[in-house]
Parts: C-alpha cells; structure tokens; sequence
C-alpha cells in the first residue's frame, strides 16, 4: 500500500506547477481526478505529439482522471459537491480571486468538507503589489537574475532548457505544504 493510497485529490490547476504538484501526489499512491474545462486544458495540444496524444500532457498526467465541467456553469459546484465532500485535497492554479468568483473559493469548499487541504498555487502569492500579474517561469527567471547568468555579449538572452522556477517555486512548494497540512490536519483535526 502506498503512503497517500486513501487520498482524493482534486486537481483543477493547468500547464506544469500544479500538474506536476498531483502527479507526486499520484506516485505516492494518492487518486487524483483532474477538472478541465470542456475541450480540455491547452496541455493537451502542445507539441511533440505521442501518435494523438500530447507527450508532455501525458507525462504529467498518467495515473489520473479526468472531468471535463464547465466552472462558470450554474449547476457547477452542485455537480461538484460529491467529490468536494470526499476529497482531502484541492489544488488550483488560477489567478487570485478567481476560484471563489467561480464559486469554488476556499471559504466555499470549506463550508462543504471542513477537512480539505486547499492549495493555491499563484506566481506572486494571493496578495501584493504583483498578485494579479499573470507568471511564466521565464518572467521569475529574468527577475531573480537567472536570464542574465547565460548573456553573451551582443546576443539575446536564450530561452532557459528547464522550466526551474516553475519547478523549484511552485510544485516542489506545493507539494511540501500539502503534505504538512495533512499533518497538522491529522494531529489536530
């Protein structure tokens, strides 16, 4: 049996911080179900191509589920609420104030499962002079710095080959406080 076998997890996030957040989770034997919207997230049409299949949407989404719901449909959190009410963890990636105007914020889930583990994964956090600025892993990188290490002189800054601050600032972030708050959840209720 592996250590998160008797979790749920509902993962509504996109692209690579929060995907990569509930594929851990998945490994570690957790079941993840991932809410999309109708035709999908945008992942499943970047290239390279596996056959049909998007290879690095399938990468980071083996092992889970799908729901295809449209969120800004009226009947949405109803026909949501039997997952919300089993699930121990919400993970979203949208930007601040965005799920709760959907109806799907953390006061709003709280009041159906006293118990979740809601994880916000945000490029500047919930609050701030940035908080509503949409973040790429190339925009952290040029603003800690790191774009600059690789300049030659005369010559563009070249796209970095790892997407580290997404990786590093986001879903290894996530990952370790959800799994504190399960903890704490545990001790104290």
């Amino acid at each position: 049996m592996q250590p998160l076998s008797d979790l749920l997890v509902l993962d509504f996030s996109t692209l690579l911080p929060g995907p990569l957040a509930s594929l851990f989770l998945a490994e570690a034997g957790a079941r993840v179900i991932r809410i999309e919207r109708p035709d999908g997230e945008d992942m499943r049409r970047f290239p390279p191509r596996f056959g049909e299949t998007s290879a690095p949407f399938a990468a980071l989404n083996r092992g889970k589920q799908s729901l295809a719901i449209d969120l800004k449909a009226p009947d949405a959190l109803e026909r949501l609420t039997p997952l919300i009410r089993q699930a121990d963890i919400v993970i979203e990636q949208f930007r601040p104030g965005v799920m709760a105007r959907l109806g799907f914020g953390y006061e709003a889930l709280k009041a159906l499962n006293p118990r979740l583990v809601y994880c916000s994964v945000s490029g500047y956090g919930q609050d701030g002079p940035r908080a509503l600025e949409a973040g790429h892993d190339i925009n952290y990188q040029a603003i800690g710095g790191l774009l600059g290490q690789s300049l030659a002189p005369g010559r563009p800054a070249p796209l970095p080959p790892t997407l580290v601050a997404d990786i590093a600032g986001g879903a290894m972030p996530a990952v370790i406080n959800i799994l504190l708050a399960l903890r704490e959840r545990d001790r104290s209720g």
